[in-house]
């Protein structure tokens, strides 16, 4: 029986249009500014770092570093330096007001549901643990961040890779057969099967059907059928 539920967040409990249409445009915006006054800060100038090695050029400078990373937000890289730059400039948007965390309502109704029945659950997105926690800190529905027990980013590894769901696996109380993976996308769904979870898919917004079990909505899902 299903134990823990590990789910994603863009597409299968929030609207794909609040990230692409809020959340990157802000970062965007905002990213030259935010790194050009906080370069120096640690937990940034870390991140300036990364982009220098993933790029191969250690010595390149500032305008060149954010060059590269609003590349990176125009083509829609889930890249880890960037993921977490981007949940810092994001931080500042919630405190604000400038936005709250989206929520399709049925997906809240149904995440506090399981966790009434002592169901885990647990996020593994492409943004930032961060990022992740200011969207359920600020979400519609206030702060919600006490139904998951844990968060995931890429930092365990690429979502369309069996190793990542190894990796979280390795670090639940739970076999893999005991947990559920929601998702949107197809290919996340193969790696979490080919890792031996059970697997949703959410299909909202025309995403072409897979083989895995879909629905449009979690009105109507029920834990006993995934066995």
């Amino acid at each position: 029986m299903i134990k823990a539920i590990l789910t994603d967040i863009e597409g299968t409990i929030t609207r794909i249009s609040f990230v692409k249409d809020v959340l990157f445009p802000y970062a965007a915006k905002q990213l030259a500014t935010f790194l050009r006054l906080n370069a120096k800060k640690a937990h940034v100038a870390e991140q300036i770092v990364a982009v220098k090695t993933i790029i191969d050029e250690p010595n390149a400078d500032l305008e060149r570093v954010i060059s590269v990373l609003l590349t990176w937000i125009e083509e829609d890289k889930k890249i880890t330096p960037l993921k977490q730059l981007q949940g810092l400039i994001w931080q500042t948007g919630y405190e604000h007001g400038d936005f709250k965390g989206h929520l399709y309502p049925d997906a809240f109704d149904f995440l506090q549901a399981q966790h009434a029945q002592n169901i885990a659950l647990y996020v593994y997105s492409s943004g930032s643990v961060r990022a992740q926690q200011l969207l359920f800190k600020y979400s519609d529905y206030g702060d919600i961040r006490a139904l998951f027990n844990d968060f995931f980013d890429t930092k365990v590894g690429a979502k369309q890779e069996q190793a990542a769901y190894n990796t979280i696996i390795e670090q639940l109380p739970f076999d893999a057969s005991e947990v559920l993976f929601l998702s949107d996308v197809a290919a996340e769904l193969d790696a979490a099967k080919a890792a031996g979870l059970k697997t949703l898919h959410l299909i909202r917004d025309g995403q072409a059907q897979s083989e895995h079990p879909y629905v449009h909505d979690f009105t109507n899902v029920k834990l006993e059928q995934f066995i």
